[in-house]
């Protein structure tokens, strides 16, 4: 029987087990949007994963939507991440940058002067997101064009070979929760009549195209994707998910991607099989709980319901949870008035076993 303590090959990168750190946006990075020495050691702490999946990162400046968020953009972002690649490779562990462009959640004073946030439609999103100058609501983003949805994708592409360059084992594109590339998938947030928008082969389009050039940018076998069917965070309605991910999957399959990740919405464990079925590659799974996800989920790779398991609050407590599973506790309890910005406390002092 198959453990959530066994090796797996992920493409030709070799992990020690099937834990994956989930990403998790921690809004510290530095000036100029670079990861600071203060990141290196939190990744580096948690490289006992199999996986380690970063925060958010934006390949682009408009596609930040959080204060204090890293990108993967600039020269010095690039050489930033490389302390942290280095840090996590000299632990053992192995890591994947998580590209996300937040698209329409955000807002322009996230932004430098004169620059908006942007969208697949002119819909706004209900809702504030955090700036330095306390809560703002969200604004109606201006729609991009057909040439600028190219181009992003092509910032999508720079990014990824950034990462390379940084010294990522691959990227994880954030196709889920609400952001830009689940913003075009959505009916809700896309009402275009383009070649992007419509029926569910061109709300698609911006997906299977980004993981393609992706692909192309830096291989297949280090691309991946993460989706959230039916997820309504960040305000996303899709009523019915399932012709347009079954659409999606069947469309990546072919590409020989590193892995899809899975993070499930509440009571659809039964889209979460057909998906699992439809995609010969490597699973990975954040499942849906009432709370954070907790050593209970282990039984999904037993199951041969995902081939790894993401967590998320519980890997930012537990720097080594993996030994923490296996020893079955005693767990750190995650203090969420540290989650997002700060220094060190609630970031790199949980301690280990």
């Amino acid at each position: 029987m198959t453990t959530a303590y066994d090796p797996i090959d992920l493409s030709g990168t070799p992990l020690a087990n099937r834990i994956v750190m989930a990403p998790m946006t921690r809004s510290r990075a530095g000036d100029g949007g670079a990861p600071t020495d203060l990141s290196v050691e939190y990744y580096a702490q948690r490289a006992s994963a199999g996986l380690i999946v970063t925060e958010g990162v934006q390949p682009s400046v408009v596609g930040q939507g959080y204060p204090d968020t890293p990108g993967l953009h600039s020269a010095e972002q690039i050489a930033a991440w490389r302390k942290v690649t280095d840090a996590v490779h000299a632990a053992g562990g192995r890591i994947f940058a998580q590209l996300m462009h937040a698209g329409r959640i955000g807002h322009p004073s996230l932004l430098p002067d004169g620059l908006v946030n942007v969208g697949a439609s002119p819909v706004r999103a209900e809702g504030q997101v955090y700036t330095h100058e306390g809560p703002l609501d969200f604004v109606v983003p201006r729609e991009l064009t057909g040439d600028e949805v190219r181009a992003t994708i092509g910032e999508f592409a720079a990014a990824a070979r950034g990462a390379v360059e940084a010294g990522f084992d691959g990227v994880e594109l954030h196709g889920a929760n609400g952001y830009l590339i689940h913003q075009f998938l959505a009916p809700g947030s896309n009402l275009r009549t383009d070649e992007w928008g419509g029926p569910v082969a061109n709300r698609i389009r911006f997906a299977v195209e980004t993981v393609k050039a992706v692909a192309a940018e830096i291989g297949a076998a280090r691309t991946a994707i993460r989706l959230s069917p039916g997820n309504p965070y960040n305000d996303i309605q899709e009523p019915e998910p399932e012709p347009t991910y079954t659409a999606l999957v069947d469309a990546l399959e072919p590409l020989g991607l590193a892995y899809l990740h899975i993070t499930e919405a509440t009571e659809i464990r039964e889209l979460t099989l057909a998906l699992r079925k439809r995609f010969s590659g490597t699973f990975i799974l954040n499942p849906a709980t009432e709370g954070p996800t907790g050593p209970e989920s282990l039984t999904l790779v037993e199951d041969g319901v995902a081939d790894l398991v993401a967590y998320g609050q519980l890997f930012l407590a537990n720097p080594d949870l993996p030994a923490r599973l296996k020893a079955g506790g005693p767990f750190n309890e995650a203090d969420p008035a540290t989650f997002f910005g700060g220094d060190a406390k609630g970031y790199t002092d949980y301690p280990a076993l």
